[in-house]
């Protein structure tokens, strides 16, 4: 019987169900990886696909990991590691070799650019995870836009040269300032939308299932212009996001405001005076008569 204690205790280990969502972070890595190589081999559309299917990867690792209790400071820091080469590393390495390489000497300069922005903003999400008591708005929003998403915005004149060609999406000078403009965008503090902790009322669940609907048959059909339009709506999203996210830190601060106990000297805090009875200030002893000012 003791025998047969120690050999459970001897094969007592991490069950494969907790090790899904650290496999599929890996699996997230060698997809971004494998962008790197097929830009190499100047295969763009591999290279794209792989970088969409890190992205998927990468959103189901930490979903699953949420809903099957298997997160960990070792999963969130491999995540970190694997966002950084697949939505780092390979948007800024596939752009430079496809427009930039051999025509624009500063071209590398906007890679690293990129790339330093996508380290950046991956190392400022890992400070806020352990913020103290953040104000319940805020988990609607994400500081910046992510990474995954700032991956996607990069290879968006890739996508356009599929389409329409690559006599304007493949100039040059455009692919560097678009990476430059997307770095700034992730390291920025514009709020944008996180789909996370979003409600959905039940008035909008029918039609956003038809939505789902359209973008995976848009999808199948013809995947580039539909992934162009996708990217669109997410630009032109932001505005948006700004704007309620304004909205919704107004009404907090009104609350909290309203909460707060009433302070020392808070001659509103002390009621109203009667006529003719002096209004004390609470704090000098001085008093003031209501009806002779």
């Amino acid at each position: 019987m003791r025998r047969h204690q120690r050999f459970k205790a001897r094969v007592k280990g991490l069950s494969i169900n907790r090790m899904i969502p650290n496999i599929l972070t890996i699996l997230a890595l060698c997809a971004g990886m494998s962008a790197v190589r097929f830009a190499f081999m100047e295969q763009w559309h591999h290279a794209v696909v792989a970088i969409i299917v890190a992205g998927i990867f990468d959103g189901l690792d930490g979903r699953i990991a949420r809903l099957i209790g298997g997160t960990s400071k070792f999963g969130a820091e491999l995540d970190s590691l694997s966002d950084f080469i697949s939505f780092g590393v390979a948007p800024a390495t596939v752009i430079y070799f496809w427009a930039m390489h051999g025509n624009l000497p500063i071209g590398w300069a906007a890679a690293l650019f990129f790339a330093t922005c996508a380290a950046l903003r991956l190392a400022r999400f890992n400070t806020m995870i352990g913020e103290p008591d953040p104000p319940p708005y805020k988990s609607n929003f994400f500081t910046g836009v992510p990474a995954p998403a700032g991956a996607g915005l990069a290879i968006i004149p890739l996508m356009g040269s599929f389409e329409f060609g690559p006599a304007f999406f493949g100039a040059a000078v455009l692919n560097a300032v678009w990476l430059i403009t997307v770095g700034i965008l992730m390291v920025s503090t514009i709020p944008t939308y996180s789909m996370k902790k979003v409600k959905i009322p039940h008035k909008f669940v029918l039609p956003l299932l038809l939505v789902v609907g359209a973008i995976t048959a848009g999808l199948v059909a013809d995947p580039w212009p539909t992934l162009l339009t996708v990217g669109l709506v997410y630009l032109l999203s932001i505005p948006f996001s700004v704007r309620a996210h304004r909205q919704l830190r107004g009404e907090w601060t009104q609350a909290m405001a309203e909460r707060a106990p009433p302070q020392p000297g808070d001659v509103t805090a002390l009621g109203p005076a009667l006529p003719g009875e002096p209004m004390s200030t609470g704090t000098t002893g001085t008093t003031t008569q209501g009806q002779h000012q």
